[in-house]
């Protein structure tokens, strides 16, 4: 084992990209005429939680390269900072970085990126810019619904008053009525009290962490999750609190009360405590900023804005979905499910909802992950 947690056969090493010293995890060969799969991990994780498919992979037979991404782990040249260079962190900027690190590692393309929660986005992103050199792509979790759009055959018409969407002030006006009053994790983490509320929680990082990933996994009985009807806060709040959370709250409070008991903790084999720590040290080393920063990007509709130049582009490449049978984050943005079946992925060859998996699907159910995504790749490669 490496001091990672991780067999010796995934090696570490650091790589200049993009303004960063990005810390990235490798496995199979480095040759020339193996295929490269790219990994991008999400929020609040690491490369090292793509540890458990790396080996299966690079058997067979790709280069697999997994990032800590801007903001996170061991990659440093990012500013932390809640005053400082958020744009920085924005998706394009962020797939930039995923396209910097293929060229540095001397390559014009790869057969797949793969996204899994945050680096969903990202990884869509990089299959809708650039199908050139992002050549089939896989998203884990967080669907594509497409990207925002603008409006359309309205010239000589009077100004129409904006629709409700999710960056209107409307949505949160409604969950703060509700009662008790709830308010939308992302605008939490989007607040400047949210880094330090996770960090110096009083239960300490090793346990907070702990109990969010019990939460949001399958081990959480309470993960029944179903559509969305609506943008709605009425809808909205069939969400479960880490999702939706009490107005009062942070997010530290939120998942204590679900803190699986000792015999739970020994117990998850997908998750146990030594590679926790990987999680809790890098964490309590680098803080969350980083990772909220990303966030404040969405929030504050940075993202969109970008976006909309993509506005009707769709992804015409390979593409694949994968998530928890028992995750929530399926349909936490109402009809991004659907409309990624039936518009925003053109080639999707296969949508999979894996049974007893619930947030990281990845990490949880490794085995049928890699089967599943050795499977597309194949049926990429021939499409």
């Amino acid at each position: 084992m490496t001091e990672f947690g991780c067999s010796s056969e995934i090696r570490s090493r650091f790589v200049e990209v993009n303004g960063l010293t990005m810390h990235v995890l490798e496995a199979g060969s480095a040759g020339g005429s193996r295929p490269v799969i790219l990994l991008l991990h999400g929020f609040p994780e690491l490369a090292y939680s793509w540890r458990h498919i790396m080996l299966p992979l690079a058997a067979a037979g790709y280069h697999v390269v997994a990032p800590d991404q801007r903001g996170y782990g061991q990659t440093t040249g990012w500013d932390g900072d809640y005053d400082g260079d958020v744009s920085s962190f924005r998706l394009l900027s962020i797939a930039r970085d995923a396209l910097a690190l293929v060229f540095a590692l001397g390559r014009r393309s790869v057969a797949a990126v793969v996204g899994h929660d945050f680096g969903s986005p990202v990884a869509a992103c990089c299959a809708l810019i650039r199908p050139d050199v992002f050549r089939s792509v896989v998203l884990m979790s967080a669907p594509f619904g497409g990207p925002p759009t603008l409006p359309f055959d309205t010239a000589g018409l009077a100004p129409a008053a904006p629709a409700p969407d999710h960056l209107s002030d409307r949505i949160h006006r409604d969950l703060a009525a509700l009662t008790p009053p709830r308010k939308h994790y992302q605008w939490y983490y989007s607040s400047r009290a949210a880094d330090a509320d996770m960090r110096h929680c009083p239960q300490g990082i090793h346990a907070f962490l702990r109990a969010y990933f019990h939460v949001k996994s399958a081990d959480w009985q309470h993960n029944q999750p179903s559509p969305l009807g609506a943008w709605s806060a009425a809808e909205l709040a069939r969400l479960p609190t880490y999702y939706i959370m009490e107005a009062d709250q942070g997010m530290a409070e939120t998942v204590a009360s679900a803190m699986p008991s000792q015999s739970e903790i020994a117990a998850c084999r997908w998750l146990p405590d030594e590679q926790l720590s990987v999680y809790s040290e890098a964490f309590a080393r680098t803080g969350f900023q980083g990772g909220l920063q990303w966030y404040r990007c969405v929030t504050s509709g940075l993202n969109a804005a970008e976006l909309q130049l993509f506005a009707e582009r769709t992804i015409d490449v390979p593409s694949c979905f994968i998530a928890g049978r028992r995750d929530w984050g399926v349909y936490q943005k109402p009809g991004d499910f659907e409309r990624m079946q039936e518009r925003a992925c053109t080639r999707l060859l296969g949508c999979h909802l894996v049974n007893d998996a619930g947030h990281w699907v990845q990490q949880e159910q490794p085995t049928k992950v890699a089967e599943l995504l050795v499977e597309f790749l194949r049926a990429a490669h021939h499409a």
